[in-house]
């Protein structure tokens, strides 16, 4: 049997090594996606562009407007007339649009001062993002008003009722989005790889018309199956700690808190369940282009369900069901809780059972529909 499965795994990787676009694929994915993914996705406002339109034209108008400075915020016009500031949010020369009303500083005065921001809601995202950034901006200059009106500020104020929240953000203090991207990214190329490496082995012998040769040979459907998942698991292990050390880790300086013992075995176990998906899928496909087309066909809705970037808990009820049968969703959480947090098995138990389970499944599938293929 060891005999048998040792000359098929090195047929595999002598395969795999003779495939310039797997290669490619490979080398781009663990390396250029993931450093891409963390340079390129950036949650943090950042040189927003902001259009004004200053109809008071008074010291406190123009001191509102200062405070639209750098790094978040960017004016990008001064503008005369309403049609003006449309037009800059309808050629998108502006996401934000400012709008100063003729009484803004007698309204001051009266202690009633408003002001109209109108956001472009095409970036739904950042909208929300810029529309907080812009009310702590102006609670400030507000509390700077009341200060200045009072005249002594420390004694005045020390009277009123206060409520203090000051927030501390554990793991990730900075809320450095790079730390988060590039993560993610590495978990969707182990997920994606993992398929693709074993969908593509398992067409590879339809197309040649060697997997006839195959099943006629000593060799047992197991350990076909395994001949086919072993060199995933090698690939993905040698190359995921690239990403991780190197990109993930070394690029951006994520901290890795737990245990990569614990997350190395346990991504053992979740390759083994997503390569299992990716024969079935090739059982399924009749060449490569087919299998590739399952294969994201699957893979994004997969990735949707996983709560990545949406927690289950603000989905609708039948969609955050439907996140159990998801295996990014159990090894996600498990990642982040292993690599960022410095959890151990007492907190991630629940995840790797969410694995095994839906491994087992997958398994079993494939499994099933080999034999029908074959009977």
């Amino acid at each position: 049997m060891w005999g048998r499965l040792g000359a098929m795994v090195l047929k595999e990787f002598r395969q795999l090594a003779s495939d310039r676009a797997i290669l490619l694929i490979l080398a781009w994915g663990f390396l250029g996606a993931v450093y891409i993914a963390g340079r390129a996705i950036n949650m943090d406002i950042q040189n927003y562009p902001v259009a004004v339109l200053d109809l008071s034209r008074s010291p406190d108008s123009r001191e509102l407007i200062a405070r639209l400075r750098q790094p978040y915020f960017k004016v990008v016009a001064l503008l005369d007339s309403d049609a003006a500031l449309s037009d800059a949010l309808d050629r998108g020369h502006a996401s934000l649009g400012l709008v100063i009303p003729p009484g803004f500083a007698r309204d001051i005065q009266a202690g009633e001062g408003r002001f109209q921001v109108i956001s472009d809601g095409s970036q739904s995202q950042m909208a929300t993002l810029a529309g907080g950034y812009i009310t702590q901006l102006v609670g400030d200059y507000s509390v700077e008003l009341l200060e200045r009106r009072l005249g002594s500020p420390q004694r005045l104020l020390a009277r009123l009722p206060q409520v203090d929240a000051r927030p501390r953000v554990e793991f990730n203090p900075n809320i450095t989005s790079a730390w988060f991207s590039s993560l993610l990214e590495m978990f969707n190329i182990i997920t994606m790889i993992s398929m693709l490496l074993t969908a593509a082995a398992m067409v590879r012998e339809k197309e040649h018309g060697t997997l006839e040769q195959l099943l006629v040979s000593p060799l047992r459907p197991a350990e076909l199956f395994a001949a086919k998942i072993i060199p995933t698991v090698v690939v993905v292990l040698l190359l995921s700690p690239l990403s991780l050390l190197g990109i993930v880790h070394g690029v951006f300086g994520t901290p890795l808190r737990g245990s990569l013992l614990l997350f190395y075995g346990v991504s053992v176990l979740y390759i083994t369940s997503v390569a299992s998906l990716g024969i079935y899928i090739a059982l399924l496909a009749r060449n490569l282009a087919q299998a590739m087309m399952v294969l994201f066909l699957i893979l994004f809705p997969m990735l949707f369900l996983s709560g990545a970037t949406t927690p289950p808990e603000s989905m609708a009820p039948w969609m955050r069901y439907a996140t159990l049968i998801s295996p990014m969703r159990y090894y996600i959480d498990f990642g982040y809780q292993v690599l960022f947090k410095g959890n151990g098995l007492a907190h991630v138990w629940q995840d790797i059972l969410g694995i095994l389970a839906l491994g087992g499944l997958m398994f079993g599938f494939s499994v099933t529909r080999f034999r029908r293929m074959v009977g």
